[in-house]
């Protein structure tokens, strides 16, 4: 991890999780747990509506707590709707210290970093079975109430697990914006960490 991420992460790892959000997570600790005790790949796809904010969140952090424990996990995002991953996420994102690189205009894709010489997480709005996505043998874990409730059938995923958060958009064009979206960043990281900490 580079230095700004190092230092956001130690306050982010000091984050209570509560007894009913780690009941929550536990789903996801087996499935991880199963596949590492089968020598099987770990795949993990976070799905919300527009692919724009929490899968995204979801996604860039679990990989980031996944390459720091050192598990050969392969984290993806999708939607059920195409729009753009929302510039107030990747302000989030380099608030908390990733190196982010923008290609393309309409819906860019962004490469995130957590060191210089990490391998690039590719950030972009798409489909959940969009062709850079796992189409058989993965985990859905399912970021907002919308997409778990109006999607209620991802073809090939092995399981369906249900992780939900608040969406940050609520906050969109106040005062509270930037600060809603770390807060929601620094819970989806302290949950993801959490997790990868139990495998």
């Amino acid at each position: 991890m580079n230095n700004i991420l190092n230092e956001k992460l130690e306050s982010i790892l000091s984050l209570e999780i509560s007894e009913e959000r780690k009941a929550v997570l536990q789903p996801l600790i087996e499935y991880i747990k199963s596949k590492r005790e089968k020598e099987q790949a770990i795949r993990l796809n976070f799905i919300c509506t527009h692919n724009s904010r929490r899968s995204q969140f979801s996604q860039i952090w679990a990989q980031t707590a996944a390459d720091y424990f050192q598990l050969a996990a392969q984290c993806y995002s999708g939607g059920v709707e195409v729009t753009a991953c929302n510039e107030r996420t990747i302000a989030s994102l380099e608030r908390m210290g990733f190196i982010v690189s923008k290609h393309g205009h309409s819906n860019p894709i962004y490469f995130v970093l957590h060191t210089e010489d990490s391998r690039p997480i590719n950030v972009f709005s798409k489909l959940y079975d969009d062709v850079i996505n796992p189409h058989t043998g993965f985990a859905t874990v399912m970021t907002c109430s919308h997409a778990d409730e109006n999607c209620p059938f991802i073809p090939g995923a092995e399981v369906r697990i249900p992780v939900r958060y608040e969406d940050p958009k609520a906050f969109d064009d106040t005062d509270q914006e930037a600060a809603m979206y770390d807060e929601r960043s620094r819970q989806i990281a302290s949950e993801m960490f959490y997790v990868f900490s139990r495998v």
